[in-house]
């Protein structure tokens, strides 16, 4: 039998009251407190037994030596699920998102205004994936000397985008000889991506000088020069708001904002956790330590996939606190997935 089955009418309305007012308060909610709220019309003594049967069940627990209860990740789930009212965001909200998003005609300045937006509206941090792209592919490649140990790269890919950084060759090469590296590294890689070339020019530079052409090998070094930590550099989400985050008493202790801090300049295991949410078709919401990840563990993350021209693009959503207001942060996700979505469609 589900947890919702288990509860009578009167538990689950004492479940959701105790729990809206944790999330509004952030403090342990003791029977005493409940009592005078009007919402429960019982006496302290029941009101005792019906904490007692929720924490049996695993839905409320108690702090420390606390005598207040606070909802359990199992009670913030059966609230989410089976209990939660959404707010219907405020028309004039609706039209800020409007209006900023669309302003913009770069995707990485529209992107990077909706991140801003959820952070702003929800005073947590705001989070969103940059759109997939079709695969990248190489086309042009430049180098032109500008000191006797540095060297300018110009990589240009498939769409036309331009690429420039400094290179340190481990020796000087004069201008025709860097003329005649790109003139090879063009006519061998052009029209592959940037993965398998980086990797076959791995492969390339492991072998022994003396197999190579002497052009070949000048080249392949200098390409391998030119594409290192190109895969680890992209950048693949952008978030905002990070500071909102210690608004909140959860992360009060330094250990836990470190860690929390860490895992967004990390990235990796949270793009990881997004990719996840790319799987689902709507708003999908990961609390506490349903995410898999340690340093979450006191946050609740709520996430809606976005689309271009149809087709699935990202994910975006709000980090917080496990107590965040999901009936308001919800629907906010929910309308800028949309208000992206139709803003990326036009470029």
């Amino acid at each position: 039998m589900s947890l919702e089955y288990a509860l009578n009418e009167r538990s689950q309305q004492f479940l959701r009251v105790l729990i809206e007012r944790y999330i509004e308060q952030g403090t342990p909610i003791g029977s005493r407190a409940l009592s005078k709220l009007s919402e429960i019309n019982l006496s302290p003594a029941t009101i005792r037994n019906v904490m007692a049967d929720l924490e049996s069940l695993g839905l409320i627990s108690a702090p420390h030596t606390s005598a207040g209860r606070i909802p359990t990740i199992a009670g913030y789930r059966l609230f989410v699920d089976t209990m939660l009212q959404l707010e219907t965001p405020n028309s004039l909200d609706i039209q800020k998102l409007t209006a900023t998003i669309a302003q913009d005609i770069d995707t990485h300045h529209i992107v990077d205004s909706a991140s801003h937006l959820l952070s702003s509206f929800t005073h947590m941090a705001g989070v969103v994936t940059l759109p997939k792209r079709e695969k990248v592919l190489f086309q042009q490649i430049e180098f032109l000397s500008l000191s006797a140990k540095r060297v300018l790269v110009i990589l240009i890919n498939n769409d036309g985008e331009v690429h420039n950084r400094v290179i340190e060759p481990a020796r000087p090469y004069s201008s025709a000889e860097l003329i005649e590296a790109a003139n090879c590294i063009n006519q061998n890689y052009a029209g592959m991506d940037f993965a398998n070339m980086r990797t076959l020019l791995i492969k390339e530079m492991t072998k022994v000088q003396g197999d190579m052409d002497k052009t070949m090998s000048r080249a392949v070094k200098m390409a391998g020069k030119a594409l290192e930590n190109t895969q680890n550099s992209k950048e693949e989400f952008i978030v905002a708001g990070r500071a909102n985050l210690m608004d909140f008493g959860e992360f009060s202790q330094l250990e836990n904002l470190r860690d929390l801090f860490e895992t967004f300049k990390q990235k990796s295991e949270l793009l990881h956790l997004l990719e996840r949410c790319s799987d689902a078709n709507g708003i999908q919401i990961f609390i506490g330590a349903e995410s898999g990840y340690a340093p979450l563990e006191r946050c609740s993350v709520v996430s809606a996939p976005y689309s271009v021209d149809g087709e699935f693009a990202g994910v975006l959503g709000v980090i917080g606190p496990t107590r965040m207001s999901y009936n308001r942060v919800i629907p906010i996700v929910d309308v800028t997935a949309k208000i992206l979505s139709k803003a990326l469609k036009t470029h």
